[in-house]
C-alpha cells in the first residue's frame, strides 16, 4: 500500500477553515477513494467474457481491458506522491478522483472494445493521482499519531472491502449489463467528492519532477507489456512486437541512467542496495502474479470452461475473497509475534502451495473444491502483504517513505499487469485452454518458490530503519 504520510505543518489546517469540518470527512473520502481503486482492480475480470460476448475482440482486446487499467496505475504510481505533494492532497484527489469517474462513465458507454481499453488506461491514470493522496489527506487531518494510526487502519478496510466485493459484485451486475460494473462508482465517487468539499485545501510544496524517470517507466512497463499480449496472438516476431521490445529495452537503459544520474530520482537505486528492499518488492510483485493472475485465470476457466454465470463465478470466488479482509487484519498481530520475515516467507509459500495444488487437480474436479482451493492463495497473499509492506518501509529513512511506498506499489500493480499479459499469452498459443492455464499456473510456483526461498535465505530475521 502506498505510503505518502508526512508531518503535517499548520497550514494543512487552514487555507479554507470556513469550509473545512472534522477529519471524518477527509477519512471518509479517501477510504472511498481507496475503494474504488482497489475494486475496479478486480471487478472487471468476471466480466470479461460477458464483455467479449459483446463487443467482440478476442482475448488480446479483453487483456487489454484488465491492463489498462493496472499498467497505467502502475507507472505513474511512481511520480504520483510527488504530484500531490506539488498541488496539495485535497487538491490532487479531486482532480484524480474527477478523471477517475469520467474515465468510468467512458468505459461503461463504451461502443467498441478499442474505446472501452482508452478508457482505462484513463481511468488507471485517475487512480494513480489518488492512491497516494488517500493516505496524505490522512496525514493531514490527523496530526495526532495514535489517531492516525487508527484511521489508517479504518483507510485499509476500504481496499480489503473492494477487494472481497471486487469478483462478487462483478458477477452480480454483469447478470445486469457488464457496462454496470463501471457505472456503480459514479454514486460511490460523488459521495466522496461531496465530503471533500468540507475538507480544507491542502498545502503545496514546490517540489521537482522526473519527467525523464516518469516517461521512460511509462515506455518501458508499456512497451513489455503491449509486446507479450500482442506476442501472444501475433507472434514475437511481428515487426510491430519487436519494435515494441526494443523500446521496453531502450526506455528501461534510460530509466536506470536517469536514477542514478538524476539529482531527484522518483524511484533511487540505493533502495536495492538495501537486501530487505529488494526482497520486499521481488516478493511484492511475485505475490501479485500468484493473485491477479489467478483471478484472470479462473474467471475465464469457470465461464468458458465450466459454464458457469457471471453471478456463479463470482460466489465462486466468494471463499477466496472473504477471508482476504479477516487474514490481513490479523496479519499485524501474527507479524509482532513471528517477526516480518518469518510471516512474509510463511504467506509466499502458502501461496506457492496453493498454486501447485490448483496445478495438480484434474479437470473434473467439482466446481466447488475448486472454489475451496483457492483459498490457500489469498491467504498467503493477505498474510504476507502487510508484513512485507511494514519491512519495507521499516528499511528506508523514514522522509524516503513516500518514495518506498509507491515502489513497492509500482512492483505489485505491475506484476498483476505482466500476469495478465503472460498467462493470456499462454492461453491463446496452447493446443488448449487447460495447457495454458496449466502452464500459468506453474510459473506463479515457480516465481513464488525462488522468491520465498531469497527471503528465507537471505533476509535477516529483524531489519533495523537506516
Amino acid at each position: 500500500m502506498t505510503s505518502t504520510l508526512t508531518p503535517v505543518s499548520s497550514s494543512a489546517t487552514t487555507g479554507s477553515g470556513s469550509r473545512a469540518t472534522g477529519p471524518g470527512r477527509a477519512l471518509g473520502a479517501a477510504l472511498l477513494g481507496f475503494f474504488v481503486i482497489t475494486l475496479d482492480a478486480l471487478i472487471v475480470s468476471v466480466a470479461l467474457p460477458t464483455i467479449g460476448d459483446d463487443l467482440g475482440g478476442g482475448m488480446t482486446g479483453l487483456q487489454w481491458v484488465v491492463d489498462g487499467y493496472t499498467l497505467v496505475l502502475a507507472a505513474l504510481l511512481l511520480s504520483a506522491g510527488s504530484i500531490s505533494d506539488r498541488i496539495g492532497a485535497r487538491q490532487a484527489f479531486g482532480a484524480g478522483l474527477a478523471l477517475f469517474l469520467v474515465a468510468s462513465a467512458a468505459c461503461g458507454f463504451a461502443p467498441t472494445l478499442p474505446v472501452l481499453g482508452v478508457a482505462r488506461l484513463v481511468q488507471g491514470a485517475g487512480a494513480a493521482v489518488m492512491m497516494p493522496a488517500t493516505l496524505a489527506l490522512i496525514g493531514e487531518a490527523y496530526p495526532d499519531a495514535a489517531r492516525r494510526t487508527r484511521a489508517i487502519a479504518i483507510w485499509a478496510v476500504g481496499g480489503s472491502v473492494g477487494s472481497a466485493a471486487g469478483p462478487l459484485l462483478g458477477g452480480a451486475l454483469s447478470a445486469i449489463s457488464w457496462r454496470w460494473i463501471f457505472f456503480i462508482n459514479l454514486p460511490v465517487g460523488a459521495i466522496a467528492l461531496l465530503m471533500l468539499t468540507r475538507v480544507a485545501r491542502s498545502p503545496r510544496r514546490p517540489l521537482p519532477f522526473d519527467w525523464t524517470g516518469q516517461i521512460s517507466a511509462v515506455l518501458a512497463m508499456g512497451g513489455l507489456t503491449y509486446a507479450v499480449i500482442e506476442g501472444g496472438e501475433h507472434g514475437f516476431i511481428e515487426p510491430l512486437v519487436l519494435t515494441a521490445l526494443v523500446v521496453a529495452v531502450l526506455s528501461f537503459m534510460v530509466f536506470v541512467a536517469a536514477q542514478a544520474r538524476g539529482s531527484h530520482p522518483m524511484l533511487p537505486l540505493t533502495f536495492f542496495t538495501t537486501r530487505s528492499v529488494s526482497l520486499s518488492l521481488l516478493a511484492g510483485f511475485a505475490l501479485n502474479i500468484g493473485f491477479y493472475g489467478l483471478t484472470f485465470l479462473l474467471s475465464l476457466y469457470f465461464q468458458q470452461l465450466r459454464g458457469l454465470s457471471a453471478l456463479d463465478t463470482g460466489i465462486a470466488f466468494l471463499p477466496m475473497t472473504l477471508q482476504t479482509a479477516v487474514v490481513a487484519f490479523l496479519s499485524a498481530r501474527v507479524v509482532q509475534r513471528f517477526g516480518a520475515k518469518a510471516v512474509m516467507t510463511a504467506g509466499q509459500w502458502i501461496m506457492a502451495a496453493g498454486l501447485l495444488i490448483l496445478f495438480a487437480l484434474p479437470a473434473t474436479a467439482a466446481t466447488w473444491l475448486v472454489a475451496v482451493l483457492m483459498m490457500p492463495v489469498a491467504f498467503g497473499g493477505a498474510l504476507a502483504v502487510p508484513a512485507m509492506t511494514g519491512l519495507m518501509l521499516d528499511s528506508v529513512p523514514q522522509q524516503q517513505a513516500g518514495l518506498a511506498g509507491g515502489a513497492l506499489n509500482t512492483f505489485r500493480q505491475f506484476g498483476g499487469a505482466l500476469a495478465v499479459a503472460v498467462f493470456g499469452a499462454l492461453l491463446a498459443n496452447q493446443a488448449g485452454f487447460l495447457h495454458g492455464l496449466h502452464l500459468s499456473l506453474l510459473i506463479g510456483v515457480v516465481l513464488l518458490t525462488v522468491t520465498a526461498t531469497a527471503t528465507g535465505l537471505l533476509l535477516k530475521p529483524a531489519t533495523a530503519r537506516t
